[in-house]
């Protein structure tokens, strides 16, 4: 799993204030409701609606608030907006390689707003495929280091199909095909390990290092994007020191 960036561990530490648990509840919404009218209210028969029910309940989303959102995907519930996906691919600074996935009821007003939040950056929107060829689809689950032995991760994880199983810092992180994803998961869960994270996500091929103003500059810039109302996910190729890392978090 060469290149991988430490932004999935920042995030799934970092501190969620009410108001970024507004925002998370409100992209969880969006994203129940897109699976739910392209495959449907039961997530054992529609695999983008379970992962994106289990997201909603990482996010201690309500149960009756999940119920409701897949009901307006399904129709029968009235005012779900009509949502287009779609991905905005560019370079922040530094040349960090940025993509940015959205659910709009509005392109004309998100794909400005999104090259405004770039610029103001100094980086740049680039056309679809310009960055997204650097990155590669992957199952992500991650457990703190304490929580989980070696031994034990790497037996149930493999066994279970995983790809590899590596130490990154504090944390231990299980990379998986997306197709198998959700049976590792599974797997660990059913034998008492809950994840302190687990997500389909995007892995990048080869990183770029920010330090000082650079990892300032380029922190600001994701965090700027995700919170964008339109935002659902962010993936970046940036790694940070620890220094920067512990500076940019006190």
């Amino acid at each position: 799993m060469a290149g991988h960036s430490k932004w999935a561990n920042i995030k799934h530490r970092k501190a969620r204030q009410d108001a970024a648990k507004g925002k998370a509840w409100s992209r969880c919404s969006k994203a129940i409701i897109v699976a739910a009218k392209n495959g449907g209210g039961d997530p054992e028969a529609n695999l983008a609606l379970r992962y994106a029910i289990d997201d909603a309940k990482a996010e201690n989303m309500p149960k009756d608030t999940i119920a409701k959102a897949i009901k307006k995907g399904t129709g029968e519930l009235e005012g779900a907006a009509d949502y287009v996906e779609v991905r905005y691919e560019g370079y922040g600074p530094g040349g960090v390689a940025v993509m940015v996935d959205c659910l709009t009821d509005n392109l004309n007003r998100t794909a400005p707003e999104i090259r405004k939040i770039f610029e103001r950056a100094n980086g740049n929107l680039g056309v679809p495929g310009s960055v997204s060829f650097g990155f590669n689809q992957k199952g992500l689950i991650i457990y703190e280091k304490q929580r989980i032995s070696e031994d034990d991760l790497m037996m149930l994880a493999i066994d279970a199909g995983a790809e590899d199983v590596r130490l990154n810092d504090d944390v231990w992180e299980g990379a998986t095909d997306p197709k198998t994803f959700m049976s590792v998961k599974q797997a660990l869960v059913d034998a008492g390990h809950e994840p302190d994270s687990a997500a389909i996500t995007m892995i990048p091929q080869t990183t770029v290092k920010c330090v000082g103003d650079d990892a300032d500059k380029i922190m600001r810039l994701i965090e700027n994007l995700e919170d964008h109302d339109d935002v659902q996910n962010v993936y970046a190729n940036f790694e940070i020191s620890e220094e920067d890392l512990a500076r940019l978090g006190a």
